[in-house]
């Protein structure tokens, strides 16, 4: 079986063993359903299990449950069947809109920016966005920036996207806002079967993280004339998503602060499948079309959070960070994220 690019950055998280809590003390009993395409072996798994052991120091057992599906996971939180469940943010949207705003088209252009964020959300003076009274930030792993991958290198530019079929994920609808904007038509997808509908030529687009490269054989729908646009698209991120009566509230934060600590073993199993990408691939794009593209992307965000699908105030918060590393941005002058 393929191992999915989701999986696949599981490699990144690292193995961190705390000390168990007092045996003598009684641990709280709770349900944690985990999106692994590959199943209970899986990578995903073994790294959550790492999570598991240094959450008996917070007093958790926690009971971990492996899904190849990501919808039926993410309903079995929604239900009440899960206490927590590890989804990507794009799905994570669902349950928390400020968390799950993370992953919007621009908003962290790098990674430096993504430490900076990550860093602020696991400093316990952001429990309180990170949180509402149905469910809770636990923790964020990235997963790399997104890319757009094509199957003719010619289809550099947004005007030439027109009339091209690209893969958009059903439960996103601002994928498929944004794609029928640029005159394109969105092929509904999701996670195990977007690779495989443009590896047969079924699409002509698609965005994913480099991870999913090699795993998900992406090189086969790049054959023989495709190419990757060298400008990332997005920040792709998988987040730990609990049930906020189900947790205490510093058990979440502990928990949060779990990830960021692992953050550069993450990077540097990332950066690790990055360099499996062949770079006969790579499109580069002129810099002036780069601009061009910043200010689509920010009216994107802008169009999105007016119709209710990105939070505000994360997004003012990655404007903030995207202004403390390059001042000189226009939008620094005048903000309107």
């Amino acid at each position: 079986m393929k191992k999915s690019a989701i999986a696949l950055l599981s490699l990144a998280l690292p193995l961190l063993l705390t000390s168990p809590a007092n045996a003598n003390a009684e641990l709280m009993k709770r349900k944690i359903c985990v999106f692994d395409i590959i199943g209970n072996v899986g990578p995903v798994m073994g790294a959550m299990r790492d999570w598991s052991t240094a959450a008996m120091a917070w007093g958790l057992d926690a009971e971990l449950v492996p899904f190849t599906n990501e919808a039926i996971a993410a309903e079995d939180l929604k239900a009440g069947k899960c206490d927590a469940a590890l989804i990507t943010g794009i799905r994570g949207r669902d349950f928390n809109k400020y968390a799950g705003t993370l992953d919007s088209i621009g908003g962290i252009p790098t990674i430096d920016h993504m430490r900076i964020l990550l860093q602020v959300l696991a400093h316990p003076s952001s429990a309180g966005n990170v949180g509402n009274d149905s469910f809770s930030l636990m923790g964020v792993a990235p997963a790399g920036a997104a890319y757009i991958f094509v199957n003719d290198r010619q289809i550099n530019t947004l005007s030439k996207a027109a009339g091209k079929k690209v893969a958009v994920l059903e439960y996103d609808k601002t994928q498929s806002i944004l794609v029928s904007q640029i005159g394109a038509t969105p092929v509904a997808s999701d996670v195990t079967n977007f690779s495989t509908k443009f590896n047969n030529g079924i699409v002509d687009v698609i965005a994913a993280p480099l991870v999913a490269y090699t795993p998900l054989e992406l090189y086969k729908g790049l054959s023989p004339d495709g190419g990757i646009i060298n400008y990332p698209l997005a920040q792709i991120t998988m987040q730990l998503i609990g049930r906020s009566d189900r947790f205490p509230a510093e058990l979440m934060q502990a928990s949060r602060e779990y990830f960021y600590s692992n953050l550069d073993k993450i990077l540097e199993g990332l950066d690790k499948e990055m360099q499996t990408v062949d770079p006969k691939w790579w499109v580069e794009i002129p810099d002036a079309d780069k601009t061009g593209y910043e200010v689509m992307m920010q009216e994107a965000r802008m169009q999105m959070r007016d119709l209710g699908y990105y939070s505000a105030d994360m997004l003012t918060l990655q404007r903030k960070i995207r202004c403390k590393i390059e001042s000189d941005r226009a939008e620094c002058v005048n903000p309107v994220e």
